[in-house]
């Protein structure tokens, strides 16, 4: 059967099923001895002479180029912006991914960091460690105009989330015409009114429409980000695009590092042109730049997967991919 080795971290953290499930068919496994995210050529050092790899978000461009034994790199998640999709075709190295497993944990805590930015939280708390006390003001999901960029699986779960708190508007931005989605979301929205006014509370109802860039940006009280990283998306919210955002406005990350330019949000930040932000994806992992420096922006650790539950649902679903793959049964294709 199959040298698998699996370069993602944490894998089977709280879990063994994954590691079980490749075990029990045969598969030889090791795991990633360095306990953190690996760098290119570490991940060519240690996988170079394996069938499979299990992977997270690691650049497998060096793997790829200069292994002669690999056959299936199987994505823990959905992002493939690590992957090297047409150097694996050249070669004939299959790719497959994990895209619903993934989709409940980001998008939840895409929404708790819109809560905690426009609310101020973790601003308060770090004001309570520093024994002050000024219980600061901030901005309610109620009534307010919340964006979307990028509307696939992540992106319509946010919004579906989106709607018990009562915005007055959710825009979505997306290359693909999303009239068939928007139309299910706003006839929710219209019943979750008849609801509440069938329990004498008459809090509106929120509208759902597709906009441009511009518009999101511009009408927007929070915007939160669900696109891939392509070339397109490199840099796309930069220093002249964040410009246009309202002064109250916070902008969320859960996406990938490389879609916001950090050191434009750095100074966007630095000179109050936007409240406040929350990036949980950075360009190098783990994060050490200049927004550590900053009060007004929230910082975590790539963790949008990392739920107990989605975790183990990605890992399980990335160790059948590797045993459909090498025993002819089921998998996820992407090449």
């Amino acid at each position: 059967m199959a040298k698998v080795f699996v370069s993602t971290f944490p894998f089977c953290r709280t879990s063994k099923i994954a590691f079980d499930v490749l075990q029990s068919n045969g598969h030889e496994v090791v795991i990633n001895p360095l306990g953190r995210k690996m760098k290119p050529s570490e991940v060519l050092d240690h996988a170079r002479d394996f069938d499979a790899l299990i992977a997270g978000t690691e650049d497998l461009t060096d793997l790829v180029t200069n292994s002669k034994s690999l056959k299936l790199i199987s994505r823990v998640g959905v992002g493939l912006d690590s992957v090297p999709l047409e150097l694996c075709r050249e070669k004939e190295v299959a790719v497959a991914y994990t895209p619903d497993a993934v989709s409940p944990a980001v998008s939840e805590l895409a929404l708790s960091l819109i809560v905690d930015a426009m609310r101020k939280v973790t601003y308060a708390d770090r004001e309570i460690r520093k024994g002050e006390w000024t219980r600061p003001y901030g901005e309610r999901i109620g009534g307010a105009t919340i964006g979307i960029l990028g509307f696939g699986r992540i992106g319509k779960r946010v919004a579906s989330h989106l709607l018990g708190y009562l915005p007055k508007e959710i825009l979505v931005c997306d290359l693909l015409d999303q009239k068939d989605s928007i139309l299910l979301l706003n006839e929710l929205a219209s019943n979750l009114s008849q609801v509440n006014r069938g329990l004498g509370k008459n809090w509106g109802t929120t509208t759902i429409k597709q906009v441009s860039l511009e518009s999101l940006l511009k009408k927007s009280d929070a915007i939160t980000i669900h696109v891939p990283l392509t070339a397109e998306t490199k840099n796309l919210i930069n220093y002249k695009n964040m410009a246009l955002m309202k002064p109250n406005a916070v902008l969320i990350n859960t996406a990938r590092g490389g879609i916001v330019n950090e050191n434009d949000l750095f100074n966007i930040l630095k000179e109050n042109l936007i409240s406040a932000a929350a990036m949980d994806v950075f360009e190098e992992e783990p994060y050490k730049g200049p927004l550590c420096e900053l009060e007004n922006v929230i910082l975590t650790q790539h963790m949008g997967s990392c739920s107990n539950d989605c975790r183990e649902d990605m890992e399980r679903e990335a160790a059948e991919n590797v045993v459909g793959f090498f025993s002819g049964g089921r998998w996820e294709r992407v090449v």
